[in-house]
């Protein structure tokens, strides 16, 4: 069991004043696993040449998130530090196994298809680092916050990935959708070249990179119009002054 020390320790922590706000913009934005940490790029650059692989994947991984955030912080004051990173792996490996045999039972095809990266999610760093970095140090309400907030934003990439790479390759969104929602939404593929004989490289490993880059730039040039208005407006008050 943790001492009283060290436990005041970790409510010391400069986290522990963050934001709702600030929880849901590092997620999706500031610091987004895919895009700005660069964490879990194995699975996200393997799996999402579809939408609905992508989609699939994103999910599993944003549970996995919410329920490990959520049990380590419910537990984070009962686990000694010296063994803390063994107990979130195994927290982890339990939440992984619990989903990769619910979609064998409910989505099987789709399981099927991501066959070996379901499991893989517990190698994940991105998990594993919000488990030590924030939910240890985090009441669970903000713990199940961050989680969902950071999967979700994962999510995001890997559904705007797929679909890049899927438009690109097959000429095509949404297809196999019934992977995912059943039979009832066999036709709601979207063709958006008819004919179209596809484009091979998009669907290699080579064109994953290049859409995550393509994403990776989109996002600096955000960032960069974003700083020089932000610069702009206090530029102008100071001008006015002078």
């Amino acid at each position: 069991m943790c001492s009283p020390a060290s436990r005041a320790k970790r409510r010391s922590s400069p986290l522990s004043d963050i934001s709702y706000r600030e929880i849901g913009a590092n997620g999706f934005w500031h610091n987004n696993p895919g895009i700005v940490q660069l964490l879990g790029l194995c699975p996200l650059l393997a799996i999402s040449g579809t939408v609905i692989n992508a989609l699939g994947l994103g999910l599993a991984t944003t549970l996995t998130l919410v329920a490990s955030n959520v049990t380590v912080s419910l537990i984070r004051h009962w686990v000694r530090p010296e063994i803390r990173i063994p107990v979130f792996v195994l927290i982890i490996a339990s939440v992984v196994t619990a989903i990769e045999l619910a979609m064998n039972a409910f989505f099987h095809e789709l399981f099927l298809i991501l066959g070996i990266f379901i499991p893989l999610i517990v190698t994940n760093c991105a998990i594993i680092g919000r488990a030590e970095a924030f939910a240890s140090k985090q009441p669970i309400p903000k713990a199940l916050a961050d989680g969902l907030a950071m999967g979700l934003g994962f999510t995001c990439v890997l559904v705007a990935l797929g679909a890049l790479r899927e438009a690109v390759g097959h000429g095509t969104l949404l297809a196999d959708a019934h992977l995912m929602f059943g039979d009832a939404v066999r036709g709601f593929s979207i063709t958006l070249i008819e004919q179209y004989r596809g484009f091979l490289l998009a669907l290699l490993p080579p064109g994953a990179f290049i859409a995550l880059g393509l994403l990776i730039a989109l996002k600096n040039v955000i960032d960069d119009g974003l700083q020089k208005r932000a610069a702009a407006r206090i530029t102008r008050p100071a001008e006015a002054v002078g």
